[in-house]
């Protein structure tokens, strides 16, 4: 199978404090693959060293064969919502067009194939008739919506998204998750971290169970044994946490 996403013998260091120990992973093409762990298990983590916004301490990141920033450069973020200043002015497609900054460089205008590259994303996440709108007038889920088309304006092969359903309401979450399995269904690879265990065994092709460490990588069938559960989550056998997940101890 064709992974555009590699992780191989990953570790990653904050201050002195070891985060994420010998992490290996893969994401298969048009896989849509949800990584789960406790608070504090390093999903946040792991996303931003696959961007190279953190430095590792060892171990390789691949996409699509490629490493370093032409890796990077295949590459999608969503981030977590709180993390982009919704006061700031500036209107939908602006914010759009900012995720093509790499590409048209610095202090340089965009050019046809941006503003069509721009349109292009807003048409995915269905924004376009929004597209003039300043980014604070917007809902939980537009705005989650808009960051979705900045990760799409460069076509990555792969989108890496960051609690994304965090506060939203259920046509919102609905929607989105509409949206992520059409961009699985047409090829794109996805890497979600999430908190709903219960939905990403339902929707998602695999998933990776993480605590400082991969656990184990599977699809819902294969992670079937609660041991796995068990480790990752530091619970007993008889936790809700393993009705939640469909498994049996």
């Amino acid at each position: 199978m064709n992974h555009p996403l590699e992780v191989t013998n990953l570790c990653t260091d904050l201050g002195r404090r070891r985060v994420l120990t010998d992490v290996n992973l893969t994401v298969g093409s048009g896989k849509f693959v949800g990584l789960i762990g406790p608070n504090g298990a390093g999903k946040t983590t792991l996303l931003r060293s696959i961007l190279g916004l953190i430095p590792t301490r060892q171990g390789e990141v691949k996409v699509s064969g490629l490493t370093g920033n032409k890796a990077r450069d295949l590459i999608g973020y969503v981030p977590q919502r709180h993390e982009f200043a919704w006061d700031f002015p500036i209107d939908v497609k602006g914010v759009v067009m900012t995720g093509r900054t790499r590409r048209i460089g610095w202090l340089r205008q965009p050019k046809a194939a941006d503003y069509q590259a721009v349109h292009a994303a807003l048409e995915k996440v269905k924004m376009v008739d929004l597209a003039k709108r300043p980014v604070g007038e917007l809902s939980g889920g537009q705005r989650q919506r808009v960051l979705m088309a900045r990760a799409l304006v460069t076509n990555p092969d792969i989108l890496l998204l960051d609690e994304p359903f965090t506060g939203l309401d259920m046509p919102s979450q609905e929607l989105l998750l509409e949206l992520f399995q059409d961009l699985a269904a047409s090829g794109t690879s996805l890497l979600m971290s999430t908190h709903d265990l219960g939905s990403a065994a339902d929707v998602c092709h695999e998933m990776i169970l993480l605590n400082k460490t991969v656990v184990a990588q599977g699809t819902a069938a294969e992670l079937a044994d609660p041991e796995l559960w068990m480790r990752t989550f530091s619970v007993k056998a008889n936790s809700p946490l393993l009705r939640t997940v469909g498994v049996r101890s």
